[in-house]
């Protein structure tokens, strides 16, 4: 159970770093901001490396509950799916428009882009709970 509890460390990770570096950006620290998002973007990234050797592996863990929590289950895990499916693209838009210093372009994805990766970020930690501590 290693590398499951890892990811979700690093799905954590990212969104800690979501929140700080959004809390950065409010107060027009740019540097801080800079590197949050960075980081989150390294740790996200590493995830999704960690995640895809993992599973190519150990295949997929069932879900072993019954009941109204594995309804509950499989819709945060469906609606995690569908966002992590969009928001690599939107990541990848976001950061080359910071990089490329667009931000004017930046900010208008942003907007969108941050509380769908934060979603994605903190739903993969309630996947990871449910999954193997409930």
């Amino acid at each position: 159970m290693l590398w499951p509890t890892v990811n979700a460390a690093l799905n954590l990770t990212s969104a800690f770093l979501l929140l700080v570096g959004y809390r950065f950006i409010r107060r027009r620290a740019v540097n801080a901001h800079r590197a949050c998002m960075l980081g989150a973007v390294t740790s996200s990234a590493l995830f999704l490396l960690s995640y895809v050797i993992y599973h190519a592996v150990h295949g997929t863990t069932p879900f072993p509950k019954s009941g109204a929590i594995r309804a509950l289950y499989f819709i945060v895990l469906i609606s995690h799916t569908v966002l992590a499916l969009v928001i690599l693209p939107m990541v990848l838009v976001t950061l080359t428009r910071a990089l490329r210093g667009e931000y004017a372009r930046h900010r208008q994805i942003a907007r969108r882009t941050l509380p769908l990766w934060l979603y994605v970020s903190v739903t993969g930690v309630v996947i990871y709970v449910m999954l193997y501590h409930v």
